[in-house]
């Protein structure tokens, strides 16, 4: 019989046991108060790997301590227990080294889909993978010619027995070259309007056909990665949900990644209040911290600007926080996770702006003892970053007037016709 809430540990007993066991399991985090590390785009590629292999052991000790995927059911590896549970990890988590990269897109969206709309022999071979660090998945949406319209993937999928037989490229799929799966959109029919022909595959991304090239970013990053698939064999087993019904899978996979900071399967640690680490300059050094090391802490201006990083942080938090609680309660559609994209795209470049400003001169010419100033110079440069990725504030916008405000819809040329018959331009991959 499935456990009722009165079955579940108390919440402070749980926090008292999670205390105990990382204060004996998990290495203190390496960033709090100290150098920071270099960021991903300044490491080698051995470097990076090295990091990918410690979060995967980072995972399996919180997998096999009984701590991986709190809110995840039992039968699928997790905890089964409640958001407030997965609240009390986030805080006690803070001070302990973390398997970030493992979260998003593994955790959220990836095993989310598969938990939401996977078979049962699909959820228990790759949930409990997933949640030991054995899995890492990421996510084959954007297509070099489509932009922000998912929807508009020319991916083919074309069924061929038991098989799929995918031949198209993808683009930005973050970490591509260092993981191991991916859920991947594709065109099933071009023959129906285009929302009405996707489906949704489970792809090994080391399968033979795929070959992924990496993308050098401004900040010297090449994380990102195009992958260009040919005649690649997918059984029809590795398929999530119904053919030409991957608009609805996409439509929820567009939700979990609108909404990491909402969603109900928690997995970024948070910092506990009065931590001092919520704004930051150059990791996880504060930016009192930081004007205090640059002699400016006294100015009004720099004491301004810190006030207004601190009360954007508190109205993101709180602004969050609202939307998620009306989403889990049934007040608002959920598409309102669109709304937590417009607030983060749009704080995420005055924060980044706020942080530059506050660095100094070292953050547009710095040396090794101002790397932390030069981080805040390469994130100005690419703030933008944060109204682009998960989908583009521009489009949270059309999802916010239309779905939740109801406002006209937005005319286009392509709604009730085939997508084969929808003008295209050249792809540019």
């Amino acid at each position: 019989m499935p456990e009722t809430a009165t079955d579940l540990e108390p919440v402070e007993d749980f926090r008292l046991r999670l205390r105990s066991w990382l204060a004996d399991n998990m290495p203190r985090a390496r960033r709090r108060g100290a150098a920071p590390l270099r960021p991903r785009g300044q490491m080698s590629d051995e470097e990076e790997l090295a990091e990918v292999a410690y979060h995967r052991e980072l995972q399996r000790r919180l997998f096999e301590g009984g701590f991986a995927g709190i809110c995840f059911p039992k039968e699928y590896g997790g905890q089964g227990l409640t958001p407030e549970h997965q609240k009390v990890f986030n805080e006690e988590i803070w001070p302990y080294d973390y398997p970030a990269r493992l979260q998003v897109p593994p955790m959220q969206p990836c095993a989310t889909i598969i938990l939401d709309f996977g078979t049962e022999e699909q959820k228990r071979r790759h949930i409990p993978a997933i949640l030991r660090g054995d899995e890492i998945w990421m996510q084959m949406l954007s297509e070099p010619s489509g932009g922000s319209d998912v929807a508009g993937a020319q991916t083919t999928a074309v069924r061929d027995g038991d098989e799929w037989v995918l031949n198209g490229s993808k683009i930005w799929t973050t970490g591509a070259w260092w993981s191991d799966w991916a859920l991947c959109l594709a065109r099933t029919n071009w023959d129906v309007p285009k929302h009405r022909g996707l489906t949704v595959f489970m792809v090994p991304l080391r399968h033979e056909g795929i070959e992924i090239h990496r993308i050098e970013m401004l900040n010297g990053s090449r994380e990102f990665c195009q992958e260009f698939l040919t005649d690649v064999r997918i059984p029809d087993s590795d398929r999530i949900g119904e053919v030409d019904q991957g608009w609805t899978v996409g439509t929820r996979w567009m939700f979990y990644e609108k909404s990491f900071s909402v969603s109900f399967y928690v997995t970024r640690p948070t910092p506990p209040e009065g931590s001092g680490d919520g704004m930051s300059v150059g990791g996880d050094t504060s930016l009192i911290t930081e004007a205090r090391r640059r002699g400016t802490l006294n100015d009004p201006a720099t004491r301004e600007l810190i006030g207004e990083a601190h009360a954007l942080s508190l109205v993101s938090s709180e602004a969050n926080r609202r939307i998620g609680e009306a989403i889990a309660t049934g007040k608002m559609s959920d598409q309102g996770a669109g709304l937590s994209k417009i607030i983060g795209g749009t704080l995420g470049i005055r924060v980044a702006n706020i942080n530059f400003q506050l660095a100094g001169p070292a953050a547009a010419a710095w040396t090794e003892d101002s790397r932390a100033a030069g981080d805040q110079g390469v994130a100005f440069l690419t703030r933008q970053a944060s109204q682009i990725g998960g989908g583009t504030t521009e489009m949270a916008r059309n999802v916010v007037s239309e779905r939740l405000l109801l406002m006209p819809r937005e005319r286009t040329l392509d709604r009730d016709i085939p997508f084969r018959d929808v003008p295209r331009g050249p792809s540019t991959g």
